[in-house]
């Protein structure tokens, strides 16, 4: 009798934990749904307003205080330099860290320190990074309100998650590994970048990429840093005619970045600029949503070609 009991309790606790998990799915969807539908509405709403001004010539044209031949020129390649200067000045140094960290660094307080404040610094406001960026690179090392200011900016802001993405790829990888590549006599360095490195590539490459479509639509760094709202030329071209045909001159020319144009234009009253801004807008997304598919579409075809 007690038996029958005690089974009749905890069937009573399956089913009620079921109906929660029930609910929760049910929520879950509801607030998803939610989520997509807002971003689909926005997006559908930037599709109609901005879609009639994607032309050659918004691509390839200055801004201007006349709306129908303005254009975003500087901007796009503003932001494609800026871009440049994070990933060389993040990807690298992020992953070097998260590899230290996890894999050489001895653990005891100072580590812990640095492991908690790493973490903590992925949830700090970007405008913080932006005021240290102006006091340190602008004011400081005197590079001024200059591409090289803005894409340490950016990179600074995508650090820890270059670091976390990079530790955790790392711990993912199975303890085997490393014991099969130690009991067949490889060094500490061998092991990290023959088997941890290559297992590990997919997810940290996913790391960086989403890290790098964040950097691409922040202002407030940029803002912060000195970024003009309206720029009618183009840096120096980082290539030149003569040897070593490259030229660094690029680093401290002014620039702006697409929301800072975007920006801009929102806040002009006349009708055609805000048709620009959805533009620039629907742009931007697009470039987002891209860096973000590449990521999803490496990670797939980098663990579909790993044998465990």
């Amino acid at each position: 009798m007690r038996g029958d009991q005690d089974l009749s309790e905890i069937r009573s606790i399956i089913a009620r934990h079921k109906a929660w998990d029930l609910i929760f799915m049910i929520v879950g969807v509801f607030v998803l749904m939610i989520a997509l539908l807002t971003f689909m509405a926005l997006f559908a709403h930037m599709l109609i307003d901005g879609s009639p001004r994607l032309t050659w010539d918004f691509f390839t044209s200055f801004p201007s205080r006349r709306p129908g031949s303005a254009g975003i020129l500087s901007a796009w390649i503003g932001t494609t330099l800026v871009m440049v200067v994070t990933a060389v000045a993040a990807v690298p140094l992020g992953i070097g860290a998260g590899i230290y960290l996890e894999e050489y660094a001895a653990k005891n307080i100072i580590t812990e320190i640095i492991e908690i404040n790493v973490t903590n610094l992925a949830g700090i406001p970007s405008i913080i990074y932006g005021l240290l960026a102006l006091g340190l690179f602008v004011h400081q090392f005197g590079f001024g309100q200059s591409i090289l200011s803005a894409g340490l900016a950016l990179a600074l802001l995508i650090l820890p998650v270059v670091i976390v993405a990079t530790r955790e790829s790392i711990r993912a990888i199975p303890v085997a590994i490393r014991e099969g590549a130690y009991a067949l006599g490889a060094t500490k360095w061998q092991t990290v970048s023959d088997h941890l490195l290559p297992y590990s590539a997919a997810g940290i490459l996913t790391g960086v990429i989403i890290g790098l479509a964040r950097a691409i639509g922040e202002t407030a760094p940029i803002i912060t840093i000195g970024a003009l709202t309206f720029i009618a030329f183009l840096p120096p071209a980082p290539f030149k005619d003569e040897f070593p045909f490259l030229s660094f001159e690029w680093l401290m020319a002014p620039f702006t970045v697409m929301p800072i144009q975007m920006f801009n234009w929102v806040s002009r009253p006349e009708e055609a600029f805000q048709v620009n801004a959805a533009a620039a807008g629907l742009i931007l997304v697009v470039m987002t949503l891209t860096m973000n598919a590449l990521a999803i579409y490496l990670r797939y075809r980098m663990r579909k070609n790993i044998k465990w």
